[in-house]
């Protein structure tokens, strides 16, 4: 709604996963450079984690880029709660595995079979499970397995699970011993820092065709940043709304004020916030 008011060529602030709007961080450089890394030199097992919405996503779409780009066949499991047989159905889906889909010993063969051709060709295949906290005992076990698929060159299939910081507390319990032994890279996303949100919310601005904006004073980002803590999907959604606000009344440069109200309307929480909107409730309770 606001594009034309700002001349902005696209929604700078959007909450889905775009590689095209990639802030790059050192952080975020590093993380990406370690799956890549991972994935060509046949490592095996790699974790991403970071709080929600710090980004992990974003990193698996760029990396599902460069597998595409470089004809890496790859499956991608966004829905993490599977049992095993589910697991095993879309492996077989997404590898395109000629199998009976729902016979876990048929896409075992037909997996294996896949694997060796390309190790063959001195190529790789990639397995990516997103939201991997969520995993059951019983499916990490089986990816585990999958794990011990390798030639004399390294593992014939890679393996990256990414997830919330429950995951790394996962495979510290003991039974997950054995899967925590063949991580060989471990990669974390953690919130920005005042700097980095004020560089992230400018660099999304200038991919958007607005540069050197002044939408956002350096008072006004700095709030922004205490508001959201750095975590980059909620500075989306505070900026999202903050320019929608900006654009309903008529102003071209964002105030505290429209902070506040912006803070009230998706409820906030922030250390040190008093949560205005949670007094009614609060007193209802009393």
């Amino acid at each position: 709604m606001y594009k034309a008011f700002f001349g902005l060529n696209s929604s700078p602030f959007n909450l889905s996963p775009d590689p095209s709007y990639l802030y790059r961080s050192q952080q975020h450089e590093e993380a990406l450079a370690s799956l890549i890394y991972g994935v060509q030199s046949r490592k095996g097992f790699i974790v991403l984690t970071g709080e929600v919405g710090t980004g992990k996503t974003t990193m698996l779409e760029c990396l599902r880029d460069h597998l595409t780009a470089h004809h890496t066949p790859f499956a991608f499991l966004f829905n993490s709660r599977l049992t095993p047989e589910q697991f095993f159905e879309m492996i077989a889906y997404d590898f395109d595995l000629q199998c009976s889909r729902t016979s876990k010993t048929e896409v075992l063969l037909a997996l294996n079979q896949l694997l060796i051709e390309r190790a063959n060709n001195n190529q790789t295949t990639v397995l990516i499970v997103d939201e991997a906290q969520n995993l059951e005992w019983a499916v990490l076990e089986e990816i585990r397995l999958l794990g011990n698929l390798e030639n004399r060159r390294g593992k014939m299939i890679q393996i990256i699970l990414s997830g919330q910081p429950e995951l790394g507390g996962r495979l510290e319990e003991r039974e997950y011993r054995q899967l925590k032994q063949r991580i060989a890279l471990r990669c974390k996303l953690r919130p920005f820092d005042a700097v980095e949100t004020g560089n992230y919310i400018g660099s999304r601005l200038t991919r958007a065709g607005l540069r050197d904006q002044q939408v956002f004073t350096p008072e006004l980002v700095l709030e922004i940043h205490r508001r959201t803590q750095g975590i980059p999907r909620l500075i989306n959604s505070v900026c999202d709304n903050l320019m929608l606000t900006s654009f309903a009344m008529e102003r071209r440069v964002a105030t505290m004020d429209m902070l506040e109200e912006v803070s009230k309307d998706l409820h906030l929480d922030w250390p040190g916030s008093h949560r205005p909107w949670a007094e009614p409730e609060q007193e209802a309770i009393r």
